[in-house]
């Protein structure tokens, strides 16, 4: 299930990031704060909106912070803490 996961992260971030499918080849050690460009604060606020409605969850503010969005795997920890898993 985590692969599965982490591969609906990768797909969210490729399409919020409009990365032309670059983003379809992302790991969980694949960093993303700093590392891309396109991943600016108005990219943030589209990435939580995307990450809630494709995974049906509640992403409050007191859950971001920098490590939040260090990597996929730190992205991909998130979304499983919000699913109850």
């Amino acid at each position: 299930m985590t692969l599965d996961l982490e591969k609906g992260v990768s797909r969210v971030l490729d399409e919020v990031l409009s990365l032309g499918g670059r983003g379809l080849g992302f790991s969980r050690e694949t960093q993303l704060l700093g590392a891309l460009p396109e991943l600016d604060s108005m990219a943030v606020v589209t990435l939580i909106t995307s990450l809630e409605e494709r995974f049906d969850i509640v992403i409050d503010d007191d859950d971001i912070d920098g490590e939040t969005f260090a990597s996929v795997g730190s992205l991909v920890d998130l979304v499983l803490s919000k699913r109850g898993g």
